[in-house]
């Protein structure tokens, strides 16, 4: 490889680094930003209804508790696994966070407007991502113990 190649791809290599770190500040901020209107629609539920709260309220809170889990959860493969130590995102982390993002769905949606397909659908997705998960982490247990021995 010549050395304008070199320089070249050093510079994407750059360039790739700036981008990753822009959006792992502005996943901070968002972060920072849906924590603050989490606390902020508890204290108002709690301010209109005591604290006796109703179904809907409580979906609403664990809809956007789970939002701010998956946020955590891609801000920390992202910060973690791409700067600090492979530079790559692992497949297992990405699987992770859609079964959190799946389940957010899950927990929030009102089952009664929806057939039994869509019930079976959901549990097959919920399933798929909970195997692949499964089958990832096998597969790297031995590769660890191999490591650490």
């Amino acid at each position: 490889m010549d050395d304008e190649n070199k320089s070249l791809i050093q510079l994407l290599k750059k360039f790739e680094r700036v981008i990753i770190l822009v959006i792992t500040c502005a996943m901070a901020l968002v972060l920072v930003l849906v924590t603050l209107d989490l606390i902020w629609l508890i204290v108002q539920d709690i301010r209109d209804s005591g604290l006796l709260l109703q179904i809907d309220q409580l979906l609403d809170i664990f809809g956007l508790f789970m939002l701010v889990l998956i946020g955590v959860e891609l801000f920390e493969s992202v910060f973690k696994s791409y700067l600090q130590r492979e530079h790559t995102l692992r497949v297992e982390l990405v699987i992770a966070v859609a079964i959190i993002a799946v389940s957010r769905k899950i927990i929030i949606l009102d089952w009664k407007d929806y057939d039994s397909g869509t019930l079976f659908a959901a549990a097959a997705l919920v399933i798929s991502l909970c195997a692949g998960f499964f089958l990832l982490r096998a597969r790297q247990l031995p590769k660890e113990n191999n490591e650490s021995t």
